[in-house]
């Protein structure tokens, strides 16, 4: 065969395409191992700390299956997480319990609620958080709820919590009683027993569910009214019986809307009012199209860690 130059030249041409072509792969072999490489690394930051962020509820809406849910009270007390050494607040501070409380506790991480009884919220906090244990630790107890390093659906977390409880030789820790129902109708039989005898409201655990960091729709709180925080701006004076005392508060809402709260409050809260600058809990029945809410009452104070220190 002679070779001319134009066969030199497409020979040439071919051969560069090849290596073109061989480059191409050789490039995307690379990119996608990093990718692998990137997807497979262990969040080292998350390992190291430990720390897993609570899963938090969201509202109850009445598209659900009812019986594929457990059941449980919403209890009125302060969250709280042991995470293998200590007691800590929803906001990772340090809960001062007695050494006695946690004397027998495990290792893993579990969340729960540190609770007084019904309609004993205020009393809770001003036991839980202060610096230094009293003795009214005795009455406190330990409600376990869930297991946020366990792999497995909350049924699963849910019979594995029941056997850690049974490590646990205190009569101060318990697990939150689960049930089911069936209907939509049962449920707001349900609600309306407990809440008429003091309870706050319940919360509603998808049975598949897996344990979430931060807000999940397969966790929904279900209350009688709603309820939210806002910061007292002012006092406005009282007229009538309550002559010299807090008439309303002017409150606002983290999005600046601003609005009053007149109802809620005892003789004493109207003499002592919560102060300027403090965030409160009240409850409201939906809101406004101008989004105030609506029939706004006092509940609480919201306990500052600060406040408890004494």
């Amino acid at each position: 065969m002679t070779w001319t130059t134009a066969n030199m030249n497409a020979m040439i041409s071919r051969l560069a395409l090849a290596i073109s072509h061989l480059a191409f792969l050789a490039l995307v072999i690379i990119i996608n191992h990093s990718v692998f490489a990137s997807e497979k690394q262990p969040n080292t930051s998350a390992n190291k700390t430990g720390h897993f962020k609570q899963q938090l509820a969201t509202s109850y809406h009445n598209d659900i299956v009812v019986k594929h849910y457990w059941i449980s009270e919403k209890l009125d007390g302060i969250r709280a997480r042991w995470n293998g050494s200590e007691l800590v607040t929803r906001n990772n501070n340090t809960i001062h319990s007695p050494a006695w409380f946690t004397k027998d506790f495990p290792s893993q991480v579990i969340d729960g609620e540190l609770w007084l009884g019904r309609d004993s919220f205020e009393k809770t906090a001003s036991i839980v958080l202060r610096d230094t244990a009293t003795d009214d630790w005795k009455n406190i107890k330990f409600m376990l709820f869930d297991l946020p390093e366990h792999s497995g659906t909350f049924t699963q977390r849910l019979t594995a919590l029941y056997e850690v409880a049974d490590t646990i030789a205190s009569p101060n820790v318990k697990v939150i009683p689960q049930f089911k129902l069936e209907t939509h109708q049962q449920l707001t039989e349900k609600l309306d027993f407990l809440v008429a005898n003091g309870a706050e409201g319940l919360m509603l655990h998808h049975q598949r569910a897996y344990y979430e960091q931060g807000r999940s729709n397969n966790l929904l709180k279900l209350k009688k009214h709603q309820d939210a925080e806002a910061t007292v701006i002012a006092h406005l004076p009282g007229q009538g019986k309550y002559q010299g005392m807090l008439g309303s508060m002017l409150v606002e809402l983290d999005s600046g809307i601003q609005f009053k709260i007149g109802s809620g409050f005892s003789d004493v809260q109207r003499q002592n009012p919560p102060p300027i600058g403090s965030v409160v809990t009240f409850k409201y029945y939906g809101l406004t199209a101008k989004g105030i809410p609506r029939f706004a009452s006092f509940l609480r104070n919201k306990p500052a860690m600060s406040d408890m220190k004494k």
